[in-house]
């Protein structure tokens, strides 16, 4: 497993892990999720967490010699 592969991996890891911790100990509206509020704590968590997992699986078609 190549290094940004791994690097990649655990962003994801991390991200859900604050992720679940953050729904246990308040909740996690709908809104809150797709569209909250400028000084929320999941402000860009939805783009960023999409955007680590499309370049996860950009590398595996990569390493596969396979396309979307």
């Amino acid at each position: 497993m190549t290094t940004e592969k791994q690097r990649l991996i655990q962003s994801l890891i991390e991200m859900q892990k604050k992720f679940i911790a953050r729904e246990h100990e308040s909740g996690i509206s709908v809104r809150d999720y797709f569209n909250p509020e400028s000084d929320h704590p999941l402000v860009g968590y939805v783009g960023e967490y999409e955007d680590l997992a499309s370049q996860l699986v950009d590398m595996a078609h990569q390493e596969k010699g396979s396309r979307r």
